[in-house]
């Protein structure tokens, strides 16, 4: 009797153990593929002008180690390494026009993630020409591009970057880890000019891109989980003219007829139901009157109470 007790405790124990070691692999398999979504704000100035205060419009969205950039404005590949973003990681450059603050180190974001080691291939998107855009760059770089080749035995970068087009809304890329689709908002005399939905298995991120009250955007934001949207304050326009070319009429009208204001983007948001706000690409920047936080939400709080950030270069936002 006291064996065969002894031999059905060892049976239920192994049982036991077994569905236990069961259930662990299994909570730690979900555990490790579950989405790990991070947004970095890498630049958050406005505007084409140099400036010491920030660095020009650039993002990083970070899922499961894969690295997507969205706008690529001047300094954008050391802000990725300030911030540890990989450039080996990229996957995906995604352009929302074709302003110089925008897009003007989109080839030498390429090339020097190249130099950095990157082997995969590398798609981006963007308005015309960005094709040709793209083309041309090599063309300028092929010097350099080819030594590389010959000298160092590196795969050429002209076969891992793919270009597109964006010829109109809808979803334009998707992988395993994001789904992005491209909606068209206004920017003035910039046409076209594009802002971008990113689907993640744990969040949904939308970049207004440079626009003026957009109910394109309203649409394509709907219950999103995070906006990042550029700001204007109208007051500031003046100072910048000022700054740059006093008595330009025509870059003063520009600058308020191609922008959101603080007031109009807490309607977007409110509109939009979306949970998270977040303010970036500031116009002016750089203006010690216009540096403080709450003079930037306060236009935005008369429409809209859910969560805003007030963005700054190398923020994650959480």
């Amino acid at each position: 009797m006291i064996r065969n007790f002894t031999h059905r405790h060892v049976w239920l124990g192994l049982t036991a153990l077994l569905s236990f070691c069961t259930i662990t692999n299994q909570v730690n398999a979900a555990t490790t593929n579950t989405t790990d979504t991070r947004l970095i704000l890498l630049g958050t100035a406005g505007g084409p002008s140099i400036k010491k205060a920030r660095a020009q419009p650039a993002n990083a969205l970070i899922v499961n180690d894969d690295v997507y950039i969205i706008d690529a404005g001047d300094g954008v590949a050391r802000q990725m390494a300030l911030a540890g973003v990989s450039a080996k990681k990229l996957r995906a450059v995604f352009i929302t026009h074709n302003h110089t603050d925008h897009n003007a180190d989109y080839g030498t974001l390429l090339l020097r993630s190249w130099l950095s080691g990157l082997k995969n291939p590398v798609d981006t998107y963007g308005p015309p020409p960005l094709q040709q855009m793209t083309s041309d760059y090599m063309k300028y770089m092929a010097w350099e591009i080819n030594l590389r080749i010959t000298d160092e035995n590196r795969v050429p970068l002209s076969d891992l970057v793919r270009a597109h087009n964006i010829q109109k809304d809808g979803v334009i890329y998707k992988d395993e880890n994001v789904t992005v689709t491209a909606f068209e908002v206004p920017h003035a005399a910039a046409k076209p000019s594009y802002g971008f939905r990113f689907d993640t298995a744990d969040r949904s991120i939308v970049f207004s891109g440079d626009t003026a009250r957009s109910e394109n955007l309203i649409k394509a934001a709907k219950g999103a989980d995070v906006l990042v949207h550029e700001v204007v304050s109208v007051h500031g326009v003046d100072a910048i003219v000022n700054r740059i070319d006093p008595g330009n009429k025509a870059l003063k009208r520009h600058i308020i007829e191609a922008h959101t204001t603080t007031e109009e983007v807490g309607e977007v948001a409110q509109a939009a139901g979306v949970k998270t706000l977040v303010l970036s690409h500031f116009v002016p920047t750089g203006l010690p009157a216009f540096d403080k936080p709450e003079l930037w939400i306060k236009g935005v709080r008369k429409h809209y109470q859910g969560e805003v950030v007030v963005g700054s270069d190398l923020m994650e936002i959480k």
